[in-house]
This record gives structure tokens, sequence and C-alpha cells, in this order.
């Protein structure tokens, strides 16, 4: 407990300012606290793989989640828009805590899990999705999530090609992908405006952008 300007203690701050101005309580995260370029402007400066990638920038979370997305149509051509907007937004949560790797995740246990938890319910109940999504939809977003591994870690992380198929499976037939980390500013706007397409092709949201833009 630390001490407020007359000595008096104080609990720990637990809520994060946002250069959107809003105040997101981490204990108990408000949907309406979350805005999408907040989420956008965090994630596309986290880094995949703590950094620990070649290039001269970061592979952001940001660009990431766009690929698991974009992995996730492929897996599965006529799945709802809604669900391609889950596959984007699956790991908004670390726009707040940051891209832990698995390791680390595994060694703080429980009390993690339920906390990020906690965070993507109320991000999920702000954009219009349930706070969890059904168990089919999380499934095939982890096994894009893990394809979209593959290629980042066998490109950009330095794993070979067998040491990537024993982590995280061989990717899905008839995709292929060539990474090019974006510089935050791009990852940033490309999320943005893809969040609005398929917020839009949700029915959640109204605008000019195409789903599919050319």
């Amino acid at each position: 407990m630390t001490k407020g300007l007359r000595g008096r203690p104080r609990e720990p701050r637990a809520w994060q300012r946002m250069l959107s101005g809003r105040r997101l309580d981490l204990l108990d995260p408000s949907p309406m606290d979350i805005e999408v370029e907040d989420i956008a402007h965090g994630l596309a400066r986290v880094a995949r793989w703590n950094g620990q990638t070649v290039g001269e920038h970061a592979f952001s979370v940001a660009q990431h989640s766009m690929v698991v997305e974009e992995i996730v149509a492929h897996l599965q051509p006529n799945i709802e828009p809604r669900w391609r907007l889950a596959a984007l937004l699956h790991d908004a949560a670390e726009y707040v805590i940051g891209d832990m790797i698995s390791p680390f995740k595994q060694a703080l246990g429980l009390d993690y899990k339920q906390f990020e938890e906690r965070l993507e319910g109320a991000i999920h109940v702000r954009f219009g999705l349930p706070a969890r999504a059904p168990a089919p939809v999380k499934t095939l977003i982890k096994r894009a999530d893990h394809a979209c591994a593959y290629f980042e870690a066998t490109q950009l992380a330095g794993f070979s090609a067998k040491e990537a198929t024993e982590l995280f499976g061989a990717p899905p037939k008839g995709y292929d992908l060539h990474i090019e980390p974006l510089t935050a500013s791009l990852a940033q706007a490309h999320y943005i405006r893809r969040y609005h397409a398929l917020s839009q092709a949700a029915g959640f949201a109204t605008g000019d952008v195409a789903l599919n833009p050319e």
C-alpha cells in the first residue's frame, strides 16, 4: 500500500489512463471504457516473441491479429462476420497486459488467466459480441493462431520448420504467408480499418468500408 500526498495510506492504483482519455479499471473492466482506437494503438506497439525477431520492425500483435482473422476465413470461408471480428480481437486484451510468451503465462498460473478472460469478456461486450465465444469458434481461432505462429516462428524468430511443426502443428493446406512486419503506425491504421469493415459486415456499425477492400 502506498501513501497519498498527506501521508495517508491508499490503495495501489488499479486503472490505466488511455490516450482516448478513458480510465480502464484493470480489476473490474467496464466495456464503456474500452475504445478500438486504444486497442489498435496499443497492439501496434506490442511485439510478438518479446521482440526477438529479425527485421527493422517488430512483428506487432495488431498485425498478427489481422493474419489470424485471415486464416480463420481461409479455414472456414462461410464463417459469420461476427466470428471473424472475434478472431481480430482474440488478443485485444494484450493492449493492456502485453504479449506474454506462453511459458511465462504457465508460470503465472490461473490468476493471470482469469484476469485475461475478464478483460476479454469486457472487450467482446463492448463490440457487440458474446462475452464468451462458442467453443467451436474458440477452437477455430486457436487453430488459426497456431498456424500464424508457425509462419512467425520460421520466418522471424529463428525456428526450424521441424521445431515449429512440433510446437504449433503444420500450417493449413492451401494457405501460404510471407511476413513483412509493418511499422506501428501502419499496423494501427490497418487494424482500425479492418475492425470497422468486420463490424459493419456483422451489423454492429455503419459506414462505407468494404469487407474485402481491394
